[in-house]
């Protein structure tokens, strides 16, 4: 096997000009962000002065990926252009998501997707949900990278762990630097990479001798769905539809526009253009169909293996096209590749950063020290998913997994905590989390080996065929409505006494202590969310103050976004506090869970 160094002198120069806009953002973000009281929130979020144009394409470039790309072409050649389901599916969560979810989540200023979960629920509950979104966004990182290793592999003869680690590394220098505004930058010119490298391949690889071009006019590019597989499809859409809505990439884009009517719109320009975007693909994985691989190229064989199959786009680039044409086609899925990484590895980063490292663990981090643990957060993201992109073959089955629980686990939990957030409580968030992630696990996964033990109406052949996926999902948001409402009726009315109510969610502990020179996590992280800065309490007048439980925890918990409520101040004693104030304070808790 000879390597090609043509073909990797040529992705080479695409790397370095990658990196100079990178760093050029860098530099431009770091001159502007000089003596800003928020650093890290500068970098997470462009100062949220994302402007529409950019905004639209970054957003339409982290979400045309290297799974996008090769995944269309190979589900066209498989099944048919009526299974190629990514594409259209997260154009529509696109879409959704600009009509329910983009206009709220701007207009409270949050920094990152896990903030609402934290403000109703708790810092320490509301974390929990961070663990499936770093999954899902970490996984899929890992596999986009080993999806441009195999092609660099197939196309240079390039070795596949230097292809990964390479790719990782230039995604997450300028990352490291610029934060968002190198993330963005790059993936215009990554998107314009990705729509010239594609569209100059097409009339190549058309015109090949060895492709029947009766067969192409004539063939079914729509498929077919068959009856038994229909249950499969509608669960198939619907996870990318709604699955979809709920990736911190997503919102990351959403909250750095300046306003929430941009925000909007970047949301559904960009679904109109990742449906676009997906045609090259679609006719890329139709002229493969139509080829004659063993007699009329020199790959000299069928494409009938799976493996095979997973890498049509790439031997179209490969054997259908001059040398020249192919490089840029690998361009293409190379500027896929990496528009997707960079954006993964800084959402998951930010998360961590924003929504565990400050709101729990060193609430009283300065700016500078929040930059210093982000960067070593996107050090620690990249190197996790390189390592998984090397080490493990079955990436796209751990990919195939983290969708399911982000469908099944977040997103009936973002519908509520935006929608219904006067209607839901701690336990059931807690209740519900863990049916859904117990269900989904016991419901099997044949890519992961995991055995069916519930097995749904017209399970055969070792596959559920009903939308099972849909019906857990649904399940679980039901089970948090109905958790809310029993233990809001249970505590509220006194069915249960208030000992019972280890959560604190209607129920302050009877001591009461009070710490006139330290603020809560919650409150701190309430006021980051806020007013973007860190900011002492000051108390009222003692006359003023109506007698508070001192636990800041609970009260914070039970903030509800959506109303106007007074202050929560500080007391200095108890000494003075009577029976009747007391008495005052249990009613707003009530009444305010």
């Amino acid at each position: 096997m000879v390597v090609n160094t043509a073909g990797i002198a040529a992705v080479a120069v695409f790397y370095l000009v990658i990196l100079f806009v990178g760093m050029l953002a860098a530099w431009k973000q770091r001159k502007a962000g000089r003596g800003t009281s928020n650093p890290e929130e500068n970098i997470m979020l462009a100062k949220r002065d994302l402007g529409l144009f950019v905004g639209v394409l970054t957003m339409t470039a982290t979400w045309v990926g290297g799974g996008y790309v090769n995944g269309s072409a190979e589900a066209v050649f498989s099944n048919g252009i009526v299974w190629c389901q990514t594409p259209f599916g997260y154009s529509l969560a696109l879409i959704l998501g600009g009509l329910f979810f983009a206009k709220p989540m701007r207009e409270k200023g949050y920094v990152t997707m896990l903030d609402p979960f934290q403000i109703k629920y708790g810092l320490n509950i509301g974390g929990i949900l961070f663990l499936p979104a770093l999954f899902g966004e970490t996984i899929w990182t890992a596999s986009i990278l080993s999806a441009l290793g195999s092609t660099l592999s197939v196309i240079l003869d390039m070795d596949n762990n230097l292809a990964v680690l390479s790719s990782a590394a230039v995604a997450v220098i300028y990352t490291f630097f610029g934060g968002m505004y190198s993330v963005a930058l790059t993936d215009v010119i990554q998107l314009f990479f990705i729509l010239f490298g594609l569209v100059l391949c097409i009339p190549f690889a058309w015109m090949h001798p060895a492709v029947n071009q009766e067969g192409l006019v004539n063939q079914d590019w729509l498929g077919y769905v068959e009856p038994s597989s229909s249950g499969i499809f509608v669960d198939n859409y619907l996870l990318l539809i709604f699955g979809g809505i709920p990736y911190q990439a997503y919102f990351q884009r959403v909250l750095s526009a300046k306003t929430s009517r941009q925000a909007q719109w970047l949301s559904y320009i960009a679904a109109l253009l990742c449906t676009l975007l997906s045609i090259p693909s679609i006719l890329l994985g139709g002229i493969a169909k139509n080829t004659d691989w063993l007699n009329g190229t020199e790959y000299e064989a069928s494409l009938i293996s799976p493996d095979q199959i997973k890498q049509v786009l790439p031997l179209v680039l490969n054997y259908l096209t001059p040398q020249w044409v192919s490089f840029f086609g690998l361009g293409a899925v190379s500027a896929a590749v990496m528009s997707s990484a960079d954006s993964c590895i800084l959402s998951a980063s930010s998360m961590f950063t924003h929504n565990i490292y400050k709101a729990i663990v060193f609430p009283s981090a300065s700016g500078s020290h929040l930059m210093i643990v982000l960067r070593v957060s996107i050090l620690a993201v990249a190197a996790i998913a390189s390592l998984l992109a090397i080490s493990i073959n079955s990436i796209y089955g751990l990919s195939l997994l983290c969708s399911d629980m982000v469908y099944v686990l977040l997103f009936p939990q973002l519908l509520l905590v935006i929608h219904a957030e006067s209607r839901c409580n701690k336990y059931g968030c807690v209740t519900s989390f863990m049916i859904g992630l117990v269900l989904r696990i016991l419901s099997g996964e044949e890519l992961l080996g995991l055995p069916s033990v519930i097995q749904f109406p017209f399970y055969s052949n070792g596959q559920q065929q009903i939308p099972f996926r849909t019906i857990i999902m649904v399940l679980t948001l039901v089970v948090h409505l109905g958790v809310s409402f029993i233990t809001e009726q249970c505590f509220t009315k006194g069915w249960l006494p208030p000992k019972f109510d280890f959560l604190h969610c209607y129920h302050s502990p009877l001591e009461m202590t009070y710490q006139p020179e330290e603020t809560s996590p919650e409150e701190l992280h309430f006021q980051f969310m806020t007013n973007g800065k860190l900011e002492s309490v000051t108390p009222l007048p003692e006359a003023e103050s109506p007698g508070l439980e001192a636990n800041l925890d609970s009260m914070l918990d039970m903030w509800n976004p959506k109303r106007d409520l007074p202050p929560i101040p500080v007391q200095t004693s108890v000494s003075d506090l009577s029976a009747e104030s007391e008495k005052k304070n249990n009613e707003q808790i009530f009444k305010h869970c």
